[in-house]
């Protein structure tokens, strides 16, 4: 393929996609360049199809590569890339999130997307150009998709509107949106916020499809350009496939009309409010459905696709009547939330637990307090830094009744536990305020819509029972869809057999004042203004209904930290003297742990000093010996010290540690001191007053000014010592005159001028 270069401006910014280049031996690969970040983005279809599958075989990886940001990999055992970070994760989410609705629904043959970070400038984000350039790849080549989309990321600052922003632009902003669709419709939407309102996230909307059209626009035209022809999927060539296909057509009516009344019979006769009900009736409807195909005399093997049937029916059906009826398989009123369960508090021994039950959807949240070097440290392509809170969502196989392999998290399992993340985060205390590291698990116990925004629930609870002094309560719902092309209607918290063809999940989370995260995708190509702005409104009546049922239960963060969390003691030092406390390859400060029997001490480059301890007076220990090592002596102000040495002059006595300071003869007592032993000791415990503080670091004491000493009564004038008494004798001999003589030599005059 010739080598093609095609630019356009894009959210005031020059966009460039360059095509024939690198990965030829693909159905299409593009490079993506803004500012001097470039992806690569290959798009590759097997040219097999997936027997038996009943679902789109769609990859999306994201590789990031260290080379691309000029950094090798921290590890010093390991410098290759390898699993991928949670954020690589995230970012195939999202593009996966946005290409997958597009796909032709007949689609059976594997279908992956790679991007590859090959440069990173560390202001424009990779994400975004590997949406688009996903796009771009599929709309050009032959795959059967239909796009083309564009992406954007927009933030608002004060009045200002950012596009693309960069990291530190969107560190200031109230919220950043990320957008995938057309001028007319958006299809994904991932967006973190504090505390945003509503009517700001709608016109985020508004002002992202506009600047997206640039993007499309370029698409269509490089499709236009050298775009190729599209493969259609199981379309049927010979005579034999065409008579295949016409005898699977009539199965499918055949079946459909059958299931229809026992759909109605089945789930809406009587309302089913579990998950064990609704999975009973569908594996009855399938074995309802095999027999009547039987029966009509197809073949048993045709036959037994009765079970994909059936869940695709119930789906329309339920979809059918939502739209027709305003019917709910449990019964619920469209704005309607299932029963709430909520609890705090619920486990012993633990910092601090949250039950959060809505119907069928059941998680259980634990916090945990932990020792600021306890933050996870981040190694990735584009962050170098720590996490010191962190949210962790477990979904395990007994929550849906199913028995599997327990495995490591999956990318499912990442992007749920990201959501809750974001959602707390704004109402988080400051580090400086609280320094703990904060760590959430939230196990899914039981699981029929929306475990997340359950996960988000319970993590509030969790918080404010563990008495991390969190802002305002957040709590999240799902909002769902049925829509058939031409009318749609919005679903208060979406359950399982609601998100079918024509639907999404859109889920929303935030405090009574504003919007913290959002997520959503759909199973349509596309959502409409009209719709988003209906489901901001609904979901905020939602939030505010949980919000008020979550504070009956507790209304704030509990007052005290839960007497099983570490307690946390901070001071601050001169930064000169880090070194001081650590030692000499971290000695000093071990010792001190050792010694004091704290759990840890953190030490930041600006002098903050953090101990963890579950023991309150080694923590005061700690803290003391610390003080010692780096307080200053002031003059004039009054310490205790111990005499370490002894001279002729005077005495050396150490206050704190590592700081002498000398007690000259003359300050050891309020008279006359013939001999320094006569009044201190090695090892005696005295009290002195600072005189002064050289430059150079020399300290003068005094014992005499200082209160709190004893000294021993002064001696009489026939008990001094011999060289005292010597000296008075020749002082008396001078008095009677018994001395020499002695008379002042002349002095000598210079000549002047020498």
């Amino acid at each position: 393929m010739q080598q093609k270069r095609y630019t356009a401006e894009f959210a005031g910014k020059e966009l460039i996609i360059e095509t024939g280049k690198f990965a030829m031996n693909t159905n299409a690969s593009v490079t993506v360049q803004m500012g001097d970040t470039l992806v690569l983005v290959t798009a590759v279809m097997s040219s097999s199809v997936r027997d038996g599958m009943n679902y789109l075989p769609l990859m999306v990886d994201y590789e990031e590569k260290m080379y691309a940001a000029g950094r090798i990999k921290g590890s010093r055992f390991i410098k290759r890339e390898g699993r991928p970070t949670d954020e690589a994760v995230l970012v195939a989410r999202f593009i996966d999130r946005a290409l997958r609705p597009l796909f032709n629904d007949r689609l059976r043959n594997d279908v992956q997307i790679i991007v590859t970070v090959l440069s990173f400038d560390g202001e424009n984000d990779p994400d975004i150009l590997g949406l688009i350039g996903a796009s771009c790849a599929l709309h050009m080549s032959d795959i059967p998709w239909n796009g083309p989309i564009g992406a954007i990321r927009v933030s608002k600052a004060g009045d200002e509107w950012l596009f693309n922003a960069g990291y530190e632009a969107r560190g200031n902003a109230e919220f950043s949106l990320d957008i995938a669709g057309t001028s007319e419709k958006i299809v994904m939407i991932e967006a973190e916020g504090n505390e945003a309102k509503e009517d700001d996230v709608l016109r985020a909307f508004e002002h992202g499809r506009r600047e997206m059209q640039a993007v499309t626009d370029l698409i269509v035209h490089i499709r236009d350009d050298i775009g190729k022809e599209k493969v259609l999927p199981f379309e049927p060539q010979s005579e034999e496939q065409k008579a295949k296909h016409e005898e699977l057509t009539k199965l499918e009516e055949t079946a459909y009309a059958f299931a229809v009344p026992r759909i109605d019979e089945l789930f809406y006769k009587t309302p089913l409010a579990t998950k064990a009900e609704k999975n009973a009736a569908k594996t009855q409807l399938a074995h309802d459905i095999e027999a009547h195909l039987i029966e009509a005399g197809f073949d048993a093997s045709l036959a037994s696709r009765a079970y994909g049937f059936a869940y695709d029916f119930l789906y329309t059906e339920a979809t059918r009547r939502i739209l027709k009826e305003d019917r709910r398989i449990d019964g619920r009123a469209l704005t309607e939330i299932r029963p709430l369960m909520i609890e705090a508090g619920v486990l012993p021994r633990v910092h601090g637990s949250g039950h959060f039950l809505r119907g069928e959807t059941q998680a259980l949240t634990v916090c945990t307090l932990g020792a600021p070097g306890d933050a996870q440290v981040l190694d990735g392509m584009e962050t170098v830094s720590e996490k010191r809170y962190m949210h962790h969502y477990n979904f395990l196989p007994f929550s849906v009744g199913e028995a599997k392999p327990l495995r490591g998290p999956g990318r499912r399992e990442i992007g749920h536990g990201t959501l809750a993340e974001k959602a707390l985060e704004p109402v988080l205390p400051e580090k400086a305020d609280f320094p703990y590291t904060i760590r959430l698990v939230s196990e899914t116990l039981s699981s029929n819509g929306s475990s997340s925004m359950a996960s988000t629930c319970g993590s509030t609870l969790a918080l404010m029972d563990a008495g991390v002094p969190i802002k305002k309560p957040v709590a999240g719902i799902a909002m769902g869809l049925a829509s058939d092309g031409t009318s749609w209607k919005v679903l208060t918290d979406l359950q399982d057999i609601e998100d079918g063809k024509g639907g999404m999940d859109f889920k929303i989370t935030g405090t009574r004042d504003g919007i913290t995260a959002i997520q959503m995708d759909t199973k349509t190509d596309g959502l409409t203004h009209e719709i988003i702005e209906a489901t901001l409104s609904q979901a905020l009546t939602a939030r505010l209904t949980i919000l008020e049922k979550m504070q009956a239960v507790i209304s704030e963060p509990r007052k005290e930290l839960s007497p099983h969390a570490p307690r946390i003691l901070s001071l601050t030092i001169n930064p000169e003297k880090i070194r001081e406390v650590i030692g000499s390859g971290g000695k000093t400060i071990n010792e001190i742990i050792e010694t004091t029997g704290v759990d840890s001490i953190d030490i930041e480059q600006d002098g903050t000093v953090m101990i963890t301890s579950s023991n309150g007076p080694a923590a005061e220990q700690a803290r003391n010996w610390i003080e010692d090592l780096t307080s200053e002596l002031e003059k004039g102000k009054q310490y205790e010290g111990t005499v370490s040495r002894i001279m002729d002059f005077g005495a050396i006595v150490s206050v704190g540690a590592n700081k002498d300071g000398m007690v000259h003869v003359s300050e050891l007592a309020p008279y006359r001191v013939g001999k320094v032993e006569d009044i201190v000791k090695m090892g005696d415990t005295v009290q002195v007053k600072v005189l002064d503080v050289e430059a150079n670091g020399r300290v003068s004491l005094s014992m005499k000014q200082a209160e709190g000493n004893t000294f021993p009564e002064a001696p009489k004038r026939e008990e001094r010592h011999e060289g005292e008494q010597g000296r008075a004798s020749r002082s008396n001999g001078a008095a009677r005159g018994d001395h020499k003589k002695h008379t002042k030599p002349p002095q000598r005059r210079r000549p002047f001028g020498n």
